[in-house]
């Protein structure tokens, strides 16, 4: 094993006498030379690989492989020259796909550290691969993310399997086991089902394209309704060929759903991704594929069953049905007898219905006669008062009238001989004073006072210059 980094090189410009001025466990110090603890000295040397040694791939042979309780690795790396010891913690292997056992070779991410309580130089694993898988499984990454993002995995692409699939196609290896487990599966479960086995390599060079041209047969065959693409577990360089474009693309490209059944639980591949159903191994695909013919017999027997229950249920109740209908059903000719009866009632009580209302009309109609003959008034008595009334209110008016206009024309006399005009045309005047009242004795009479002479045809205004002492009438 090759580090980056030689470890003298590393040290070499580092002090360690500054790197434990940090430490105070000291024991005896002098101003010379200090005294530090072994576990000082650990520690440091453990803080002088951490830092300088980062994360680092090693490749190396497992060995002394241990798993603890506590769920954490131990083990030995090593090559043919030197070897390390290895601890991978639990919430690390936790994440392995896969158990490491005795003499695999397999690639380590790990940091290059010290297990102080004992001084023993170990590297703390990270990562484990198997080796040699590195730019395989970059490739997987790739071309998984490639199809994934045209989104080939999308569930809503994928076929429905079919529940009563009549004949299978398998595709995989004559000399696999694996088809030797889907075989029996299906001779166990289902013998009814016709299979129909498409050759083709599983592993080596040239196998995804002959893999490929098989599933593209299996699809362009009508008589087929489902397609088992299968191999036996085994490493990645194995299981390769399920994890090449051509395999991808080509079942997308089928016609019918597709199960993959490649490898074990713990394998994944690109053709897994992409078929309409994943079994973690290929018996899972053949059991999938087929509900067991014991099963269908069950459900059948069940269902027999049930509907025989049915159908005897259905039996009693129709039969008490009928029962209850005969209790019921009597003579056609005592039927229409009733019948007769009853129409002859209905009848009697309809003529009833219209008589005894047309009669109660009859006598209603000649009550309101009587009634109206004695209420009606007498016209020609009542119109010979009228007009008795009527003359007798015109003379009234007409005498009445007489005296007013008597009364009017007496009364115009009266008025006539009373009016101040007629005094005027017989010569007499009338004296006002400026304010309009009415002089009535010389002693309202003044000197210089203007007065308003008023005769029968004019009004003039005079002015009085001289007043004489009042002569007696």
């Amino acid at each position: 094993m090759r580090l980056p980094y030689p470890i003298i090189a590393a040290c070499g410009h580092i002090s360690l006498t500054d790197t434990m001025a940090s430490y105070s466990l000291f024991e005896n110090p002098t101003k010379n030379e200090p005294v530090i603890t072994v576990s000082a000295l650990n520690q440091a040397v453990a803080r002088l690989l951490e830092q300088n040694f980062p994360l680092t791939w090693i490749s190396g042979e497992i060995s002394n492989f241990t798993r603890a309780a506590s769920g954490h690795w131990y083990f030995t790396l090593k090559d043919a020259d030197a070897q390390v010891r290895a601890v991978m913690f639990r919430g690390r292997a936790q994440y392995a796909s896969f158990t490491p056992r005795e003499g695999d070779k397999v690639e380590v991410r790990a940091m290059v550290g010290l297990y102080t309580p004992r001084g023993d130089y170990q590297i703390n694993v990270e990562t484990i691969r198997r080796a040699g898988l590195g730019s395989l499984y970059e490739t997987f990454l790739r071309l998984k993310a490639q199809l994934e993002s045209e989104g080939l995995f999308d569930p809503t692409r994928k076929k429905d399997i079919p529940l009563f699939a009549r004949r299978i196609a398998i595709v995989t290896s004559p000399n696999a086991a694996a088809l030797r487990d889907v075989l029996s599966a299906f001779k166990r479960r289902a013998p009814h089902i016709e299979l129909c086995i498409y050759p083709c390599p599983v592993q080596g060079e040239g196998a995804a394209a002959k893999i490929a041209q098989a599933i593209a047969t299996a699809s362009a065959d009508p008589k087929n309704e489902l397609i088992i693409v299968c191999r036996g577990g085994g490493s990645i360089e194995d299981l390769w060929a399920f994890n090449e474009e051509i395999v991808a693309r080509t079942i997308v490209n089928c016609e019918i759903p597709v199960i993959s059944g490649v490898g074990h639980e713990t394998d994944f591949t690109i053709a897994d991704f992409v078929a309409d159903l994943r079994a973690p191994t290929p018996t899972a695909a053949a059991e999938l594929a087929a509900t067991a013919q014991q099963d269908w017999l069950a459900s059948l027997d069940h269902q027999r069953q049930r509907l025989h229950r049915l159908m005897h249920r259905q039996l009693q109740n129709q039969s008490q049905q009928l029962d209850w209908t005969a209790r019921r059903l009597v003579s056609p000719i005592a039927s229409i007898s009733s019948k007769r009866q009853n129409l002859q009632i209905a009848a009697q009580h309809l003529r009833q219905a219209l008589q005894v209302p047309a009669q109660r009309g009859r006598t209603r109609l000649q009550q309101l006669q009587q009634n109206l003959l004695q209420k009606r008034p007498q016209v020609a008595v009542h119109q010979s008062r009228l007009r008795s009334e009527s003359n007798a209110i015109t003379m009234a008016m007409t005498n009445n009238l007489r005296q007013h206009q008597l009364r009017l024309t007496h009364l115009s006399e009266q008025l006539e001989l009373l009016n101040p005009q007629r005094t005027l045309d017989r010569g007499y005047v009338i004296l006002s004073q400026a304010d309009g009242s009415l002089v009535r004795s010389a002693q309202q009479l003044e000197a210089n006072q203007n007065f308003i002479l008023r005769t029968a045809t004019d009004l003039s205004d005079v002015q009085v210059k001289l007043i004489g002492k009042p002569r007696k009438s």
